[in-house]
């Protein structure tokens, strides 16, 4: 589901209702050691649970006092962060 490569973490897979508490319990763990952007360019199955995985791992980064910004977001989430007005809120990793 989520590997390491250096500062950053590489979400893989489908990110659904089924399995978003795993998906946010292993993305916290690597933030809090000092994670700085998640890719999700991997993903290949996404609900609306993906949009609040990665709303709890800015508010987990934030109290961290971390900066934290997302990669290759897939298009279907740019839609439903558009839908629900949070797009704003999501970061985006720069190239």
């Amino acid at each position: 589901m989520i590997r390491r490569e250096s500062g950053r973490i590489v979400v893989s897979g489908p990110v659904t209702l089924d399995n978003v508490a795993a998906v946010v319990d292993e993305g916290r763990r690597h933030i809090e050691e000092g994670v700085r952007t998640v890719d999700l360019g991997e993903v290949t199955e996404i609900d609306s649970s993906l949009l609040a995985a990665m709303l709890a791992w800015l508010r987990d980064a934030r109290r961290l006092g971390h900066d934290l910004a997302f990669a290759n977001l897939p298009a279907s989430l740019r839609t439903i962060a558009r839908l629900y007005g949070v797009d704003g809120l999501l970061p985006v990793a720069s190239r």
